[in-house]
């Protein structure tokens, strides 16, 4: 039927509200897309590159999402755009416009072999209400997809990051069936499952700190962690509680910034911190900075503002308090360019009004100790830390805790994440799950549904590790070549548990190399500095290993720590 068009701005391609209404019509440079809208409904993005965006909005009645592509003006090409487990274009699931020789421009729903890099048309189209249009130096075009298509060769988009993947190519062509698309891939990582819950409000008498850098002269290599360290106000001297806080990213340099934390130093309050600013892995660091570990603020590439709520607050400051933060920014270059210049960091939202509770962190997990063994080559192998209803019994108040938040953290080699929960020996629905976790997306996801935690509850956190292109057995530790396996959850009121982890007991894995010397005469018997690193992890090694370090069946060593130990 003919549509009146409301007069509309085109909106601005961040994140936003849109009038509570059933159904709006949205002008944008003459593509005209239909969001069916909620009470909420919020238009995200990012950027795919330094000219290229990917928005979209979320309709969780229908499980789908609307997606809405701007890239440079494709000239007689093609492109490509869709989901990977992890970013690689084999197996890829992607949405494809192309143009043949008669100038008739089409829209598929295709996957890669993963054999020979060449496109296979799905027989199922699932990316769908496609419209594009060209204005300027623009090309744009918009689809809708839903999160399962009950399809076998789809991606299923779920909780957790989801790496979004595109590809660029020459046209026209005949046909799609057959397009070799090897050495054209490009991923970005982003969470696109969003939390629909409104924000709180701040209070009246917040104020705003930003920690920031300062025209950083980004190398240019692919990868660069930066770091500097930054003395907060006086006015901390008192105890604040911090509410909120938000990216600042100097316009322009979306697609570089990828990710950024902020460490408080734990130090006396009375120590300086030298003000160091440099690689984070720098020989040239000072030693004393490496105090600076604990996380106070953690955003990655498409988060929106994290808000506590209204019940609590982040402690920050007071006469205990050292001053001392350090911001670390990762810098994703991919184009190798050398004449960015960044000035970007957080903004925090600080209130002198403290609220019910103070806010706490607990890590779930596994120690940081070399008995977190992984052997080479494993395409998945898994590994479970404890917090266990012995230490949750003695450390939780009778009214329990709410958790409503979650970060997960694992080094190079994890690939998924998950917290089970456990009450009276019936598992209850998940903490949170990434299954296609990356530790270059790290981000603290406010929780959909908050979870209660009662004396005498377990939580289970399983990760999942991919060493196929390691040699040798991957140790737990801080390094960033070794591993962890860690769910730090936000949670109210703050108790004196800060860490419930566990790890394999020495006499279980002593006993394992005692077998392998015994039986196999495979180490020394008293090469204890190589017992681990000294075997040759053969298949049958391999899972003979797995099955030793299932704690289900062996004896646990346990964590159940305040903050002092």
């Amino acid at each position: 039927p003919q549509l009146t068009l409301p007069q509309v701005k085109p909106p601005v391609l961040q994140s936003h509200t849109m009038p509570s209404i059933h159904f709006r019509i949205v002008e944008q440079a003459t593509i005209f897309v239909v969001l069916a809208v909620a009470a909420w409904a919020t238009v995200y993005h990012i950027p795919l590159d330094s000219h290229s965006n990917f928005s979209w909005t979320l309709d969780y009645p229908s499980s789908r999402l609307q997606v809405e592509v701007h890239v440079p003006k494709l000239r007689d090409e093609w492109f490509a755009v869709g989901f990977s487990d992890y970013g690689q274009l084999p197996g890829a699931d992607l949405c494809v416009m192309w143009e043949d020789w008669k100038r008739n421009v089409h829209f598929q729903t295709e996957s890669i072999c993963p054999g020979n890099m060449l496109i296979i048309v799905d027989s199922q189209q699932d990316c769908l209400a496609f419209r594009h249009v060209t204005r300027g130096n623009i090309s744009k075009f918009t689809f809708r997809r839903d999160f399962d298509t009950c399809d076998d060769q789809d991606y299923v988009i779920e909780e957790g990051t989801t790496h979004i993947v595109w590809a660029r190519g020459k046209g026209p062509l005949f046909r799609l069936e057959g397009l070799n698309i090897s050495g054209h891939g490009n991923m970005q990582r982003v969470q696109l499952l969003k939390n629909p819950n409104p924000p709180t409000a701040l209070p009246p008498d917040t104020w705003k700190h930003e920690i920031i850098n300062n025209a950083v002269k980004v190398p240019g290599d692919d990868t660069t962690y930066w770091c500097k360290v930054h003395q907060l106000p006086p006015e901390l001297r008192t105890k604040h509680h911090v509410v909120q806080y938000e990216a600042v990213i100097q316009p322009g340099n979306e697609a570089l910034v990828h990710h950024m934390e902020v460490f408080h130093c734990e130090v006396s309050p009375e120590q300086h911190m030298p003000q160091y600013e440099g690689s984070c892995f720098s020989p040239d660091r000072p030693e004393p900075t490496q105090a600076c570990k604990r996380v106070l603020a953690a955003w990655a590439m498409g988060a929106l503002p994290f808000t506590y709520p209204e019940e609590a607050g982040l402690p920050i400051g007071g006469p205990q308090f050292n001053l001392y933060v350090m911001l670390e920014v990762h810098y994703n270059n991919p184009e190798l360019k050398t004449d960015w210049v960044d000035s970007s960091g957080v903004r925090m939202y600080l209130s002198p009004t403290l609220r019910q509770y103070d806010g706490g962190v607990i890590e779930l997990g596994l120690e940081y100790t070399d008995k977190m063994a992984i052997p080479p080559a494993q395409p998945h192998f898994q590994l479970t830390g404890y917090c266990i209803t012995e230490c949750t019994a003695v450390a939780i108040p009778q009214q329990g805790i709410t958790i409503f938040a979650s970060q997960l953290h694992t080094h190079l080699t994890g690939v998924r994440v998950f917290t089970k929960h456990i009450r009276d020996g019936r598992e209850l629905p998940e903490l949170n799950r990434d299954n296609h976790y990356s530790t270059h997306f790290q981000v603290y996801s406010p929780l959909k549904r908050r979870v209660q935690v009662l004396p005498g509850d377990a939580l289970l956190t399983e990760c999942w590790y991919d060493t196929t292109d390691r040699t040798n057995i991957t140790l737990g530790g801080f390094a960033i070549s070794e591993e962890m396996c860690v769910n730090y959850v936000h949670y109210f009121p703050k108790i004196d548990l800060e860490v419930c982890k566990s790890s394999v007991s020495y006499d279980s894995l002593h006993t394992y190399f005692r077998f392998l010397h015994e039986k196999k005469k495979l180490i020394k018997k008293d090469d204890n500095d190589k017992l681990k690193t000294a075997v040759q992890w053969t298949p049958m090694r391999r899972t003979r290993g797995s099955s030793r370090a299932d704690t289900t069946r062996i004896p646990l060593s346990m964590q159940c720590n305040q903050h002092v130990g």
